[in-house]
């Protein structure tokens, strides 16, 4: 890691005119899948942070990639060269189930993890142990999941490679993500939090503790439980026509029965 920290840790252009780069991008995209290069890490105060580095590594990679054709059923596809999807084997320990899934190449898919189809799982993600990628589920560049997360049918984990320092959405062990939830903007999901259906969070969303009576940004702390909730609208305009704004509120953490009605099926591994 400390050679290609060294080789990618410098201004976009001099990685470029490096007449080494070709040798070089596929260990990067090997470590990536390895999971000893990742986009962002925790710090040892429980802040997550974002590798820059790991970001202008992969920009790098569409910069000198041409699209080419890359052969599939029911038809081709057409992709940067260096990031054709991952063909993984059965001794990786990932079931990828039949129907439309793919995983790219240079994106980190742990032992025990299940992806049902269609899902996506993006260039520089990080999926670990056990976790559950279902139906329609999107898990973008760099985003970082934990293990024994699930993330339900139709939840978006937004991507980002630009610009290189802005941290990807993170979801920290066993939380649950429920369906349709989407999550952008370097949004933090803390350890065994749940998420009910249809929460949307971006990093200026304000998320209303109803327990603590705090109003919170950007990180859902751990073990909260959040439901989608409104406020009425500011001004006179939003008064009279009594419009609201998306307001996710925390209605209690995680408890006993919260437990119980989000836990995974170890059958399913």
């Amino acid at each position: 890691m400390t050679g290609l920290r060294a080789f990618y840790d410098r201004p976009l252009e001099a990685i470029l005119a490096d007449p080494d780069l070709p040798g070089v991008f596929p260990a990067f995209l090997d470590a990536l899948e390895a999971g000893t290069v990742r986009a962002a890490e925790r710090s040892e105060d429980g802040t997550w942070r974002a590798n820059p580095w790991v970001k202008t590594a992969i920009l790098a990679g569409f910069r000198v990639s041409a699209t080419r054709e890359i052969p599939g059923w029911p038809g081709p596809s057409f992709d940067r060269e260096a990031f054709p999807p991952r063909a993984l084997a059965l001794e990786d320990g990932v079931r990828l189930v039949p129907g439309g899934s793919a995983v790219r190449r240079g994106a980190h898919v742990a032992k025990g993890v299940v992806i049902m189809p269609p899902a996506y799982v993006n260039v520089g993600a990080f999926v670990d142990e056990g976790s559950m990628v279902d139906s329609h589920a999107l898990v973008g560049s760099c985003a970082q999941v934990g293990k024994r997360v699930h993330l339900s049918a139709g939840v978006q984990v937004g991507g980002v490679l630009e610009p290189a320092g802005a941290l990807p959405v993170v979801v920290e062990d066993e939380a649950f993500v429920g369906g349709l939830c989407g999550l952008f903007e370097g949004v933090v999901v803390s350890r065994r939090a749940v998420l009910a259906p249809g929460v949307l969070l971006t990093a200026s969303t304000r998320i209303f503790d109803l327990v603590n009576e705090r109003e919170l940004s950007r990180v859902v702390p751990e073990g909260a439980v959040v439901v989608p909730g409104s406020r009425p609208g500011p001004g006179a305009f939003a008064l009279n026509r009594r419009l609201c704004v998306s307001a996710p509120c925390i209605v209690k953490y995680r408890d006993a029965r919260t437990d119980a009605a989000t836990a995974l099926e170890e059958a399913l591994r």
